[in-house]
């Protein structure tokens, strides 16, 4: 197992877990751009969003991978606002090949982004 992200689901690299169910998996930034800065995870490694297909269980993940960033706002009190964003190929600032949802808020967001 060579991923990053694999590796912290797994267990072998430690993460500040906010969340867990069996889809996937949230965890504290180590580089936050935000004073909240979560990412939320599938345990299925897939690399990007580019590599979806649009089959109905990816549909499914995705919405539920919201749904879990939605949840994390509300319990990080992020009522004022906040962002999710996949960044998607190195050209996107994607670091991580393994699909992530970032959330931030707990600050204004400026627009546009990059």
């Amino acid at each position: 197992m060579e991923c990053l992200f694999c590796k912290i689901v797994a267990g072998s690299i430690p993460a500040r877990k906010v969340y867990e169910d069996e889809q996937s998996f949230a965890f504290h930034d180590i580089n936050p751009q935000a004073p909240v800065h979560v990412l939320i995870i599938p345990k299925k490694h897939i690399a990007g969003l580019s590599d979806l297909r649009g089959h109905e269980e990816e549909k499914r993940l995705l919405g539920h991978l919201h749904s879990v960033a939605s949840e994390i706002a509300r319990e990080h009190k992020l009522e004022s606002g906040y962002r999710t964003v996949i960044n998607t190929g190195a050209d996107a600032g994607q670091t991580v090949f393994h699909l992530h949802v970032h959330l931030l808020g707990g600050r204004a967001m400026a627009w546009p982004p990059g």
